[in-house]
């Protein structure tokens, strides 16, 4: 059986007795979704470089470091990889935080128009939205922008966000409707201030 067909489990075995091809299965493997992880989570690739290099340092130096009766060998490694973000969150403060005021419900959070595949600038349009997800996303406060990478980027269910936060199930969901409601305010507040906008008249005339 070749290495790339083993799991997780078998390839970490496989790795604390020196294997080292098994490292670099279990690399190859794991490694977009750490990168892209600390990406949304910074908004910078070398950053998102570097915080995957060191999560896979942490792996290779001290690979017994992974209990697996504490979850899958993913969420122990987007754990490693959150905590190396939030340190550089802390000493960047990159973040812009959004205002806190609650919304009564959740209800049509996510009901965003789609643009039509027969839109001629489509493909220009929807650059532009994920370009502004991407930015609302960034936008959020860590606790928020780290439960809608995890679970609506990278599409980990709850049960393994919460091994990779530390937390209960409970907070990811309760983090998760508060994180989509912010950002939802957020993206709506773009959009009525660029509907609102006038143009100025040099900008109409002769049309």
């Amino acid at each position: 059986m070749a290495l790339s067909d083993l799991s997780d489990g078998d390839l970490l075995r496989l790795l604390k007795a020196g294997n080292e091809e098994a490292f670099l299965v279990l690399y190859r493997r794991r490694q977009g979704g750490i990168y892209r992880f600390a990406l949304h989570m910074s908004g910078d690739p070398d950053a998102a470089e570097e915080v995957t290099q060191e999560v896979f340092l942490t792996l290779i130096r001290n690979p017994g470091q992974y209990e697996p009766d504490r979850g899958s060998l993913g969420a122990f490694l987007y754990g490693v990889a959150r905590n190396h973000v939030l340190r550089r969150i802390e000493q960047n403060w990159r973040y812009l935080p959004l205002t806190e005021e609650a919304a009564d419900d959740a209800e049509g959070v996510w009901d965003v128009p789609f643009v039509g595949l027969d839109d001629p600038l489509a493909d220009l349009a929807r650059a532009e939205t994920i370009e502004r997800v991407r930015q609302g996303v960034l936008a959020l406060p860590p606790a928020y922008r780290e439960v809608v990478v995890l679970c609506d980027l990278q599409e980990l269910d709850y049960a393994e966000a919460a091994r990779a936060l530390g937390c209960p199930v409970g907070t990811v969901r309760s983090r998760l409707h508060r994180a989509r409601t912010l950002l939802m305010q957020k993206l709506r507040s773009w959009h009525q201030g660029e509907v609102n906008v006038k143009p100025h008249p040099t900008v109409t005339r002769g049309l």
